[in-house]
């Protein structure tokens, strides 16, 4: 850089040893895109451990953003008060560190000390987000010479900053995630931090401590594909494994973010593992002529194992599945035997988008088992969402939901009363204490399947096939159904907090 005649800069600027204009827009740059980066990325890796809800990103963002405002206050206090050669290549350096062991720390800390799981994950978010923001002031200070061109390279920078963070949440969310696991993605982005450090200590002062930092990121990769917590597959949402049933031959779970999602018999559809997945059979069975093949829409598929079940029992059945995560597709394909399975169409979209594609009155059944984490997507739960599933579901046409919740039931209470907003007849299907029919015992919430329609369902006929199936539910409707709702509030479109109302559970999905 060269000077000027006006003001000159404090004592102890760089000065011509700053990085020249475009070395400088890659640092900041650079820097602005990691950060956001680590951010989405953090929000995967702690979405099997804390869910996937509203309060686990506004965590993640939050923290982010108190890490860019920290890093920015003190790397230019910093800058100020000491060389700032001496800045740059530690905050890569030190950023890239952290950066890089993160999943193995973050998935040995859930494994073995959960309880201080969001203290660590908060460090690591804070410190490399800190030092990373602290990029920008301290390259500023660089690159200034003069008072005249203030207003210009801050300016410049500032913008070119915004345009990098910019640059990382596209990338990251559009290419990096659909196609990287989430850990080779912080590995990468560590080793490149650390590559970064290495470079600008070369061009600055030499090559001290890159060396170590160096090994210290291969450390941190080699720990990362021991640690506890690993997946079969990352896709775009989930982290997934498939277990083999050590007692049954042919039997598959399916595991997505650490939950027991759907259970899969290879060689028989019709053996129903989950006790929810039995209710809903029990609930069609009764609803509909024995073996009358169906027109049915899936709002979620996982490892589609309803939609294989009716394939089975009713022949010529059409079940069209809205599935969003094309990579959850790919593992029916390839692992759980969907390519057998005639009648099922699978479509990656999302719900609420593909109920909409429907015609009206095309539907003898739609059903709802959508999950992100252990909560329902919340606009697949709203007034609005519920009259596009009565539009289309013929006049006889049934909806059946499987539902989680736990404690007071806040969010299934709300969600039951959403339904009795939209159709003339609903019953909730559970265990007694959860449903409110057994007050003396203990509600521990977990799986429940709600039922609606525009006709009246024999229920007795529902009865005797849950008990056929050996559930130990009963069904809730009429007077015991609107004493359980209570003052529940029904969820709209402008009014939806899922996230809030579920309660905090112990994993027990799938029971």
């Amino acid at each position: 850089m060269t000077g000027s005649s006006s003001s000159p800069v404090a004592e102890g600027t760089p000065g011509d040893f700053g990085p020249g204009p475009r070395a400088a827009a890659v640092l900041v740059f650079g820097s602005s895109a990691a950060v956001l980066v680590v951010e989405i990325v953090a929000l995967r890796l702690l979405a099997p451990y804390l869910g996937l809800t509203l309060e686990t990103s506004t965590m993640v963002i939050g923290i982010a953003l108190t890490a860019i405002a920290v890093g920015s206050w003190l790397g230019g206090r910093i800058a100020d008060q000491v060389d700032a050669r001496r800045l740059l290549g530690p905050s890569l350096g030190v950023s890239g560190v952290v950066v890089a062991l993160t999943p193995a720390v973050l998935r040995t800390t859930a494994e073995w000390a959960p309880p201080v799981l969001l203290f660590i994950a908060s460090l690591t978010i804070l410190v490399p987000g800190a030092l990373l923001s602290a990029v920008t002031p301290i390259v500023t200070k660089m690159r200034l010479t003069s008072l005249a061109e203030t207003g210009t390279v801050v300016g410049r920078l500032s913008g070119v900053g915004t345009v990098g963070a910019i640059a990382g949440t596209v990338l990251t969310g559009f290419v990096l995630v659909s196609r990287l696991p989430v850990s080779g993605i912080l590995i990468g982005l560590g080793t490149l931090l650390v590559l970064g450090s290495a470079l600008v200590e070369w061009r600055t002062r030499g090559w001290s401590g890159t060396p170590a930092l160096t090994l210290v990121v291969v450390a941190g990769g080699l720990a990362t594909v021991v640690a506890p917590g690993a997946c079969d597959t990352e896709t775009k949402y989930h982290c997934v494994r498939v277990v083999a049933d050590p007692d049954r031959g042919s039997g598959r779970t399916l595991v997505l973010d650490g939950v027991r999602h759907s259970y899969v018999d290879l060689d028989d559809p019709t053996f129903l593992e989950f006790t929810y997945v039995r209710a809903i059979a029990s609930v069609v069975d009764a609803a509909f002529p024995g073996g009358e093949p169906l027109a049915a829409y899936h709002l979620g598929g996982g490892g589609l194992t309803f939609p294989r079940y009716l394939a089975a029992t009713r022949p010529g059945t059409r079940s069209l599945v809205s599935e969003i995560d094309s990579g959850v597709v790919r593992i029916n394909r390839d692992r759980l035997g969907l390519g057998s399975q005639a009648g099922i169409d699978v479509r990656t979209e999302d719900g609420r988008l593909g109920l909409r594609r429907l015609d009206s009155g095309s539907r003898d059944l739609v059903v709802g088992d959508a999950f992100g984490g252990v909560s329902v997507p919340w606009h697949l739960t709203t007034v609005e969402a519920m009259k596009d599933v009565r539009r289309v579901l013929d006049e006889d046409g049934l909806y059946v939901a499987n539902v989680i919740d736990h404690g007071g039931m806040a969010f299934a209470r709300a969600e039951a009363a959403t339904l009795s907003e939209t159709f003339e007849h609903v019953a909730l299907v559970g265990e007694a204490a959860d449903i409110g029919l057994d007050p003396a015992a203990a509600s521990e919430g977990g799986n429940l399947v709600m039922v609606a329609s525009g006709r009246p369902v024999d229920l007795r006929a529902v009865q005797d096939a849950l008990d056929a199936r050996h559930t130990g539910w009963r069904i809730a409707t009429g007077d015991d159904l609107a004493s359980w709702i209570g003052d529940a509030r029904p969820l709209t479109d402008d009014y939806a907090p899922v996230d809030q109302l579920l309660q905090p559970y112990s994993p027990r999905s799938g029971q």
